[in-house]
């Protein structure tokens, strides 16, 4: 008798039901229909589907019991995950002082790269006297890494300002077409890969090459440190006479010609841009063709550590036509607009 009066009572409440709830009904029995029928080997909900059953639970308080995959406590918590982003959302607009441009903080963040010695009130310095006035706490905000302490400075930095004093040293063999064999003796700068001075002869001497070591540096114009190998040519004394002049020699290691990787450098530019497409008839000769090189490697040709600039760059000039030097009869070309 009760179990009747049961089923009589849900039949009622089913009958009197009102359409809006036989409708959302419908819809969340239809949409889990439409969730498992898709091709996926394990259907698996999307962003669309949490929000519908989150609207569903806040606009249908029955609609946890027609839940078949996920739990109430599931859609609970993507409301209370919504409800975040939401105000994530809602706090981006922000009141108070305006954030600085992006080009104002790269600014910042390329003048404490660029200098590592200056401090915050430094860089504000700089920056009001190009019209921008930022705070203190701003620019501690967006400096380049971490301040660096006083008196440091970079490797980059430190290399450049000692490089400015670095002469390097060599010998090249070159044989002539009647079988002789010359040798060129040259200083070359670190710097600036500056061909500072060469010399042609036949028989290399430790007097030779201390009179063009003179020859190299009229007028106070010497280095700090001269690199040259361990050769015999140089003589026993070398470094001490050198010493009287002012500067250092530095001797690379036996067997280590890296050690004096910009002289080597250079001899692999001359053989390959210049001995080998030339066959040098006598030392008169070799003294011609390598002056002549010489000029156009360090007035035009362009080096990649000098960021694709010569030794010695000429003003640029952006109007007038384009003239073409040839160099060494042909070999290499000397580009400039005309006057």
């Amino acid at each position: 008798m009760l179990k009747t009066v049961l089923l009589l009572l849900r039949t009622f409440a089913a009958g009197v039901r009102s359409r809006r709830d036989l409708t959302l009904e419908n819809l969340a029995l239809r949409h889990q229909l439409q969730v498992a029928l898709r091709r996926n080997p394990h259907p698996r909900l999307q962003n669309r589907d949490r929000v519908l059953w989150v609207s569903l639970d806040r606009l249908w308080p029955d609609s946890r019991r027609h839940l078949l995959f996920v739990k109430p406590e599931t859609v609970l918590r993507w409301h209370r995950k919504g409800w975040r982003l939401y105000w994530t959302w809602k706090s981006r607009t922000r009141l108070g002082r305006r954030r600085l441009s992006v080009e104002v903080r790269g600014l910042i963040a390329t003048m404490s790269r660029d200098n590592p010695l200056w401090g915050t009130e430094r860089i504000r310095g700089e920056l009001l006297k190009l019209g921008l006035v930022v705070s203190k706490r701003s620019i501690r905000r967006y400096r380049w890494g971490k301040p660096t302490a006083p008196g440091s400075q970079r490797w980059r930095t430190f290399l450049v300002n000692e490089l400015k004093g670095i002469w390097a040293a060599d010998l090249l063999v070159v044989q002539t077409a009647s079988f002789r064999t010359l040798y060129v003796f040259f200083f070359i700068a670190h710097h600036r890969r500056e061909m500072v001075h060469f010399n042609v002869t036949p028989s290399p001497t430790a007097a030779g090459i201390w009179r063009q070591v003179i020859e190299a540096t009229p007028w106070r114009r010497r280095p700090t440190h001269l690199i040259h190998d361990r050769d015999a040519v140089y003589g026993k004394d070398f470094a001490d006479r050198v010493a009287r002049l002012g500067f250092r020699t530095v001797r690379t290691p036996p067997r280590s010609p890296k050690a004096n990787a910009v002289a080597e450098r250079l001899v692999r530019t001359l053989r390959s841009e210049l001995l080998d497409h030339v066959i040098i008839l006598n030392e008169r000769h070799l003294s011609a063709v390598l002056s002549e090189f010489a000029g156009y490697y360090n007035h035009d040709r362009p080096h990649r550590s000098l960021a694709l600039q010569p030794p010695f760059p000429r003003p640029d000039r952006p109007v007038g036509s384009v003239v073409a030097r040839p160099v060494l009869g042909g070999l290499h070309h000397a580009y400039s607009r005309a006057a």
